[in-house]
């Protein structure tokens, strides 16, 4: 069955990345995210080289009611989402007190609101047909506190304990439900969150092509929780064991620009 995948944030990334392990299998992809050239140019790729579909649908996910006129124009297009991919988010770094209130609620917004409301409208048809997918985009950030980011990585808990509570109760109804959980990444975010500078980044990145493939193979095998590369396993892992203030103390040095 060639599937309908919803992917929001595909203009780059582990996005587009993701669009294109969807495409290479024939299944009808559509990118969602504000920037429209980078979207065409995405949509350009994927015509070139997949037999797969593509729609691309332009929209500013933290503009009001954003995600429910997505659903609304999936639905006038006649779109029936089988595959739900909430990859749009972002992050921030800086000590709370100093940073800026209206970026950390948009962030909070798009992280978590944003990807809450899509998935309560997609899981409700997918509920309907018994079928579907969703894949929510949390982090390794989301297995302890962030300090310098502090709201980035509570929002990604948010997403990797919601993800992991909605994949048991779909489970009932076959709709199969994972959390992709990736560490630093080769992608725009490190610009974008101003981690150039950053340690975490300085210690080794994985590339967003990679991350993106393990990811659609842990999907194929209904893996809840994917958390690409051993390092970041073993990292996620390890955080079970240690104190949490010795976890917090780290994560702050790792964190610090060198």
């Amino acid at each position: 069955m060639k599937k309908t995948v919803l992917i929001t944030g595909a203009s780059g990334g582990i996005g587009e990345e993701l669009a294109y392990q969807f495409a290479q299998e024939g299944a009808h992809v559509i990118l969602v995210a504000r920037q429209m050239d980078k979207l065409e140019n995405v949509a350009r790729k994927i015509e070139a080289n997949y037999s797969g579909k593509v729609t691309i649908i332009q929209s500013d996910l933290l503009a009001p009611n954003a995600a429910k006129e997505l659903k609304e124009k999936t639905d006038s297009l006649g779109l029936e989402v089988d595959t739900l991919i909430n990859n749009a988010g972002f992050g921030l770094f800086g000590e709370f007190v100093d940073s800026e209130l209206s970026k950390e609620l948009d962030m909070i917004h798009l992280n978590i609101t944003v990807l809450t409301e899509l998935s309560k409208y997609y899981l409700k048809d997918m509920k309907d047909k018994n079928y579907g997918e969703i894949l929510n985009i949390a982090s390794t950030a989301a297995f302890q506190p962030g300090p310098l980011m502090a709201v980035y990585y509570a929002s990604k808990a948010y997403v990797l304990s919601f993800s992991e509570a909605l994949a048991n109760e779909s489970k009932d109804f076959g709709v199969k439900v994972s959390v992709l959980c990736p560490g630093p990444t080769e992608t725009n975010f490190k610009a974008a969150a101003e981690l150039e500078s950053s340690k975490l980044f300085k210690s080794g990145t994985m590339s967003a092509k990679s991350v993106a493939e393990i990811a659609k193979v842990g999907m194929k095998r209904e893996k809840t929780v994917i958390i690409p590369g051993f390092k970041n396993q073993l990292m996620a892992q390890a955080n079970r064991f240690l104190p949490r203030n010795v976890v917090t103390s780290v994560v702050r040095k790792v964190q610090e620009r060198g």
